[in-house]
């Protein structure tokens, strides 16, 4: 492709499949008064989960959550919460049809209750690990057993569903295996990307505190108006440099100076502002970009990678140094296969892609986007010296692909027909107050049956999102896989770029009660997040 500015195919692609020609059909209301919903114990997702196909072969792990020195490499060795005292956590594998029965055993410190969420599984609702919504939160020092059928192939991984856990150390990828796989390969590579805080510069839950503060706290700024970008959440600070000290004037806790909020982060690709969070590390495997993960393999052999974002706050754009990607799937499902030099990757999304290995060493760079900060890890199929650990390879600005510009298989593409239902998703919030939500109403954890957006089995559904904010956002819908516009990629989490429409599609076909929210983890706790939940 010719370099005519070859990163401008993203921008017209992103975030705008099926934002034309929105129609008039019914809308639904989304307040869900007077509603009797589906329980997530109830006999009707019993019996969705009697329909799945089942070879009757489980398989069995336990899964103990506890504090954990972990070693990231580089002599980095934070104090975190861990699954079996590693991050990531152990690989879990299994096979379509297959049972997984997975106790967790919470050895969490002082009383913290946890859960697990299995990320992008289409599974019996109340066994998706969402406290207090389909269960109850798995108190310290006690046990919960998840045991539910895993009838789709694909790329997942697994996470805590409370609070701002998902930035500790507890997650691990989850692959459910396709006995009648099509891809010919040699060799599997899992790629787990994440943002890394914890045990470093402090704790997710103190990020937390910081951003919650908003920005209208910072002395000596005027806030009445607009920002230096024209918005008014000032999701850029004109490129100011704001993690140095504080000034002589600012108070330690309401100064210009934040020792988590990121400020100044802007991307092209995701529409202005970049990020919440000033991350110490960038992690690939569990591995920091001075010490990387090594991948040691054979010249001209075909490698399958299993990229993951289990980051809380960033995008990655990945590339391999001297070698093009060609899609295969992404959140699980097949796309019409598309050959790139990088790709882009929201927080929660899965690719998989397909690589021909070259002889020698290579980085495989998980630039952290808008953040002038990197992950790496090596392919090493012959003799040469390791790149640095801040290596930027060509491939990072060639043609990068991101989801609204695939196409869904021929076989997963969902059949056409039209919406029985529209439900409009507004994304609302800023900066300045950290007030992110749903259509104005942030959720309420205590009351997560307060405001659902009601849906009925056996429907075709309509969502479509609207951004007002000035910041994009990867929303997530639980137990469910949507389809981008007619005929684009099926996807359990799409990015969302300020000020743009996605319309996406999904057959209700998996009753019970499912989160629909943000995947940055700080948005989602402050509030993105609604309950799409089924009429009874």
């Amino acid at each position: 492709m010719n370099s005519i500015n070859r990163r401008s195919v993203l921008l017209a692609g992103l975030g705008v499949a099926g934002a034309g020609a929105l129609t008039a059909c019914s809308s639904g209301s989304g307040s869900g008064s007077g509603d009797a919903l589906v329980d997530p114990s109830g006999s009707a997702v019993a019996a969705a989960e009697n329909k799945r196909s089942n070879t009757g072969r489980q398989t069995k792990l336990t899964l103990t959550a506890a504090p954990a020195t972990i070693d990231l490499g580089g002599g980095v060795m934070p104090k975190t919460w861990a699954f079996d005292g590693r991050t990531p956590g152990k690989e879990v594998r299994l096979s379509v049809g297959d049972t997984l029965v997975a106790e967790l055993s919470n050895q969490l410190p002082d009383k913290t209750a946890t859960s697990i969420h299995w990320h992008g599984i289409a599974l019996r609702n109340d066994m998706d690990g969402v406290p207090p919504a389909t269960q109850t939160a798995v108190r310290a020092g006690s046990t919960f057993t998840y045991r539910f059928i895993a009838d789709a192939p694909g790329t997942y991984f697994f996470h805590p569903h409370i609070g701002v856990q998902l930035d500790r150390g507890l997650y691990a990828p989850l692959i459910v295996e396709d006995p009648k796989e099509t891809l010919a390969y040699d060799d599997e590579w899992v790629v787990l990307l994440d943002d890394w805080v914890d045990g470093v510069t402090g704790t997710p839950d103190q990020v937390f505190a910081e951003l919650k503060r908003g920005m209208a706290d910072m002395s000596g700024m005027d806030m009445s108006g607009p920002s230096p970008s024209g918005s008014d959440d000032m999701g850029d600070m004109g490129g100011m440099d704001m993690g140095g000290s504080s000034s002589a004037s600012a108070s330690p806790s309401h100064g210009m100076s934040k020792k988590f909020m990121l400020m100044g982060a802007t991307s092209k690709l995701l529409g202005g502002d970049a990020g919440d969070v000033k991350y110490p590390h960038h992690l690939v495997n569990g591995r920091v970009a001075a010490d990387p993960d090594v991948y040691t393999g054979k010249p001209g052999k075909r490698v399958r990678l299993r990229i993951i974002n289990a980051g809380s706050d960033t995008a990655y754009r990945v590339a391999l140094g001297g070698h093009t990607l060609t899609i295969t799937h992404t959140d699980g499902f097949p796309v019409q296969h598309q050959e790139v030099d990088a790709l882009l990757i929201g927080m929660g999304e899965r690719y998989d892609v397909l690589v021909t290995l070259g002889d020698g060493v290579f980085p495989l760079v998980a630039l952290a986007e808008g953040k002038n900060s990197n992950g790496l890890a090596l392919v090493r199929t012959g003799s040469g010296s390791a790149p640095k650990a801040t290596v930027r390879p060509k491939e990072l600005d060639g043609m990068i692909m991101t989801a609204s510009q695939l196409r869904a298989a021929d076989d997963v593409r969902l059949k056409s027909a039209k919406a029985d239902v529209t439900h409009q998703i507004k994304l609302t919030g800023n900066m300045m107050k950290y007030d992110w939500a749903i259509n104005g109403m942030p959720f309420d954890m205590k009351d997560p049956e307060a405001h659902p957006i009601v849906i009925e089995e056996g429907r075709r559904v309509r969502l479509d999102f609207v951004n007002d904010t000035e910041m994009w956002h990867p929303m997530h819908l639980h137990g469910h896989t949507y389809q981008l516009g007619k005929s684009g990629p099926r996807k359990d989490t799409a990015i969302i770029l300020p000020k743009r429409k996605l319309s996406v599609f999904l057959d209700a076909d998996n009753p019970g009660q499912w989160m629909l929210h943000c995947h940055n983890a700080y948005h989602g706790e402050a509030g993105m997040m609604a309950n799409v939940a089924y009429r009874a």
